[in-house]
């Protein structure tokens, strides 16, 4: 069974940073492609980043491009997103899961997330 746990989630105040992480078990990690999702208050899940194999090609949002940077260590099944420049609208619960923007649906499989608090 995939095993996906987010963490480092928090309330930050607007222009902070804040790095989540995730880590991964029961797949072979540096196989597939992984994204973060995010859904914030009254709304439906949104993919914001992406990180292909190799962790040589990245793709982001509008809504977080510029700001939010993925990357993934292999050696320790982990997958990360920096954020910087936090603004209240990014206050949401943060999900890794398994799969690119154009999979992530059909692969069904993202961890419980962790909640970002923007907020002064």
């Amino acid at each position: 069974e995939v095993q996906m746990a987010e963490s480092g989630g928090g309330l930050v105040q607007p222009g902070g940073s804040l790095r989540l992480s995730c880590a991964a078990s029961a797949f072979t990690f540096s196989n597939v492609a992984l994204s973060w999702l995010r859904q914030g208050p009254g709304k439906g899940l949104e993919w914001i980043a992406e990180v292909l194999t190799g962790s040589s090609n990245t793709y982001y949002a509008d809504s977080v491009k510029g700001r939010f940077t993925i990357s993934r260590d292999d050696a320790k099944n982990t997958v990360y997103l920096q954020m910087s420049s936090l603004k209240p609208e990014d206050t949401a619960v943060y999900h890794c899961a398994l799969g690119s923007e154009a999979t992530w649906t059909l692969l069904g499989s993202w961890g419980q997330g962790t909640q970002v608090t923007v907020s002064s």
